[in-house]
């Protein structure tokens, strides 16, 4: 077992992710997954890397998570499980790859500029 601590990124939040073998329990923040993530696709994408690899219900799942919104928290935690995933077993790589599992999504929020109401929006434009 890989006594390591794998971190996920998504937008501004961060996910550290321990990984051991067990029963399939998760753990987020010292709350159960169904208490941090009430909705069910929340749920099902940081799972995803266990239902790819078919090693659902053979680890438990330790994450601290803090930043953004619980919709990035959740992709941050899919990709700490991936890349711990691919850590335990290489051959694990090449479903998870398939997948889109081991890239980080690099999109941020685009930052608000002078002048302007947000980032891309202006003020509105009088001729006269």
């Amino acid at each position: 077992m890989v006594d390591k601590i794998f971190v996920g990124r998504r937008k501004d939040a961060i996910a550290r992710i321990f990984l051991r073998s067990g029963s399939g329990k998760v753990t987020i923040n010292d709350r159960a997954i169904e208490d941090y993530f009430p909705m069910k696709e929340q749920r099902d994408n940081i799972l995803l890397p266990f239902v790819v690899t078919e090693t659902a219900g053979k680890y438990d799942v330790f994450a601290n998570t803090n930043g953004g919104g619980i919709n990035g928290q959740s992709d941050a935690i899919r990709l700490g499980i991936a890349r711990a995933l691919e850590e335990i077993n290489g051959d694990f790589r090449a479903p998870l790859k398939a997948e889109g599992l081991l890239k980080r999504d690099p999109r941020m929020v685009e930052r608000k500029k002078y002048g302007q109401k947000k980032a891309r929006k202006r003020f509105q434009f009088s001729k006269r």
